[in-house]
Formats: structure tokens, sequence, C-alpha cells
């Protein structure tokens, strides 16, 4: 008897990201068999232009394969195993004035950090809620496996509006950089590291790494990364644009700061605010590096794929995060008991942190959930780091939750990334005056 074939609806049809999405699911049909892949998007055209694209190669190499895409709830939800969420709510023009505006005031403009990051936070919680209501309204057997950003307030936002959802809140940034130490280390990719991790979401470190015959890798890694953080593994990688590539290198600084663990690249916006916005241009952002990027060229690829009617000769391939995501449906749906990197309830699994606090960490992942690996206690640097910005995370929440302008205003001003309540006000009210269309009425 072969195995059962699932159901799957990619939210966020029109996301760049999804035809590797498409890809890696059909590819990956031995582990992950699927019978039925629906889109679902708000956005119409955008859907349309990735949609016809991806029914022309699964019509030429997966026929066996049902596709479809819709911008209706009801059909997207209706008889489905699994929700892959990789929604962006206010598109583009919207993340466009998450980076620039707090760029006037002399902060850094990010996508998942700082204000920049609490502003798309706020945008998402409620598109993310709408994906879990129309999921359990639809199909209450299934489950969500939501990598939308800021994944820490999405995460913190779920686990308080809906704590018995089938949610699961996933991020491949970790997965990225453990392929990158892979390589360091001559092996072929994450699957061939045991590792410890703790942190909140694009704000963690590795405290253990070690090959599966329990070598201790972390002098090696250590040793790159002194001498020039991730960059020197990911010269040769297709497609990393130039601001990824000073990410990488500025890693060096970040490990600097604590050379007992290896850092995520995200800490170099809190612990290097000052240095991210020197050699920041406010004209010219990472959203028009992805627009001009990523952005062109898969859109560009889909539209040329429909005007000449056939994928074959374009070269198209999966995403390597598509892969993590697919592994995770996989032990869910097959009860592997597979160890995986999730932002979940912390519960004990840090000691010495905030139980209720949304944190990242390995976990055991079957048929029945996800049960947390301990990673003991925290150094108190790591821990003070923590504490500050959970509490922006949870604050962030919470003027969602209570329309509370004093809410955001503490949340803005306890940001690592910026430097006084002044500023915080005057960035805050910029925010909120050009996310009126997404944003709950404050007051």
């Amino acid at each position: 008897m072969g195995k059962q074939s699932y159901a799957v609806t990619i939210a966020g049809g029109g996301s760049t990201y999804t035809p590797g999405v498409v890809l890696m699911l059909l590819n990956d049909a031995e582990k992950f068999p699927v019978r039925k892949i629906v889109l679902y998007d708000n956005d119409a055209e955008r859907q349309k232009t990735i949609g016809d694209a991806c029914a022309i190669y699964i019509r030429e190499r997966h026929p066996e394969v049902e596709f479809s895409y819709t911008t209706d709830p009801a059909e997207a939800f209706s008889g489905i195993d699994f929700v892959l969420a990789q929604i962006r709510v206010g598109k583009y023009a919207m993340r466009d004035k998450d980076e620039k505006i707090p760029l006037k005031y002399g902060v850094l403009g990010q996508e998942t950090c700082g204000p920049g990051g609490i502003a798309y936070g706020l945008r998402s919680i409620g598109g993310v809620i709408g994906l879990v209501d129309y999921m359990e309204k639809y199909s209450p057997d299934a489950w969500m496996l939501n990598y939308s950003n800021p994944a820490a307030i999405v995460a913190e936002a779920t686990r308080r509006l809906r704590p018995d959802s089938r949610i699961i809140n996933i991020c491949d940034m970790p997965i990225a950089l453990m392929d990158i130490m892979a390589s360091m280390c001559g092996l072929k990719d994450y699957r061939d590291l045991s590792y410890g991790y703790y942190g909140l979401n694009h704000f963690g470190w590795w405290w253990k790494i070690e090959d599966h015959a329990g070598h201790d890798l972390m002098p090696h890694i250590k040793e790159c990364m002194a001498r020039n953080g991730y960059a020197d593994a990911t010269a040769g990688l297709e497609f990393v644009d130039a601001s990824w590539q000073a990410t990488f290198e500025k890693a060096k600084d970040v490990y600097a700061v604590d050379p007992s663990t290896i850092p995520n690249t995200y800490l170099k916006y809190y612990l290097y605010p000052d240095y991210v916005v020197a050699h920041t241009d406010p004209k010219h952002t990472r959203t028009d590096e992805v627009r001009e990027g990523r952005e062109k060229r898969v859109f560009g690829t889909a539209r040329e794929i429909v005007r000449r009617n056939t994928a074959e000769g374009f070269g198209l391939k999966p995403d390597e995060h598509s892969e993590y995501i697919v592994d995770l449906a996989s032990a869910l749906a097959e009860n592997a008991k597979e160890r995986f990197m999730l932002i979940v309830p912390n519960h004990g699994a840090i000691e010495n942190f905030d139980s209720d606090a949304t944190v990242e960490i390995p976990c055991i992942v079957g048929s029945d959930g996800y049960e947390r690996i301990c990673q003991g206690k925290i150094p108190q640097f790591q821990k003070g780091l923590m504490e500050q910005q959970v509490s922006v995370e949870k604050l962030a929440v919470s003027a969602w939750i209570d329309h509370s302008y004093q809410e955001l205003w503490q949340a803005l001003t306890l940001s690592k990334t910026v430097p006084s309540a002044a500023v915080a006000k005057q960035i805050l009210d910029d925010l909120y005056e050009a996310n009126k269309e997404f944003w709950p009425e404050l007051s």
C-alpha cells in the first residue's frame, strides 16, 4: 500500500517564493506525496501571473496533481491537509515605508527588526489570524505552517489569540545559516548537524554544533566566523544580493561580542544599529533591491512561461527554504519524530527565561505536533537582550489587541534600535499615518 497523498493550500499564492514551494512539493513526492495544490491570495492579478506559470509546469511535468488558484477562501481552504502561509500584508509598497520612514530619523529601516518590523507585525497579525480562522472553518483537522514575517510578532499573536490552533510558526533563516556552517565543515547541509540553539526569531545563538558522530564542529566554525563571518562560505552562492553578502561579512563583528556562541545574522541590527544606518542609502533600501532582483526575475520568468505556453528550458528549481517546509509537513504527516527549529511558547525549555515568551528552539516533530528540546539556562548577556526584545514583541501584540497607541509607543521606545522615546514617537506617528488602511485604530 502506498503512502497517503495530501492536499496543500499555499496562502500568499502571488509570492515570488510560490514557484519554488510548488516545485519542492512536486519534487519530493516520494517523501511527501501531493495530490492537490491550491494557491490562495487576495491579489487576483498578482496571483494569476504566478498561478498560470505553475499550471503550465504541472501540466507538463505532473499532470496527476490537481492544481488551481483562487481568491475564494471557501474554495481554497476546503478539503485540505496543510496550509503553507507566506503572506505579505501591504506588499512591497508598505515594506518600502517600513524601511524608509525610520531612516528619516536616523533609525534603521528593516523588514522584521526595529520600527519597520513592528509596523509590519501589526499588519500581519490580522492577516494570519484570518487564515487560521479560514482553515478552522473549512478544514479543522489541517495543519498550518506559517512563515509569514515578522514571525516573532505573528507567533506571539497566535499564542495569545488562537492558543489551541494547529499552527506551527517557522523561519528558514537558521536553516540557511546551518547549511552555510555545514559547508564550512565539508558536510552537505543542515541535516548533517546536531545542534543546540536558543533565542527569539531573528534573535538567537547556537551554543552547540556537532556532526552525527558526536564530533564538536564549533572550533572550526568559530575560526571561520572570526576570520570573515559567514562570507567565505557564501561567496559562490547563486543570487546573493550585495546587502546579504555585507550581512554575512558583518557577522564577524556580531560574533566578536560573544565568541562562545555562533550568532544569527539579524543580530547585527540590534548590536550595530548605527553601522547599519551609516551603510544604508535612505533612497535605495532592501525593498528596492528585491524589486530589482528577485521580484523582476521571478515574475519575468513566469510571464515568459505563460507567453510561450511551456516551462521547458527555463531551468526552474525549488527554493532552498522550501525544502525545510516540505520536510516539516512530512514529519507531521508521517510521524517522523525529526528535529526542527520552531518558534514556540517557551514553557521552561529555556530554564531561566519567561515561560510565556515565544522562543525559537529545536523541537521534535511528529503527528501530534512538537515536543520542545530543553536548552537549559542561558548566559546573562543573551538573557538581557532577549528580555528586552520579547517585551517589544509582547507590547506590539498588546497594542494590536487593545488598540493602544500608548503600548505601541512603549514597544518602539523599548526597541534597542531606537535611541529615545521622543524619536520613537516621531517614527510611530509617521508609521501610523502610513498604515491606517492596515492597523487597528489606536487611541
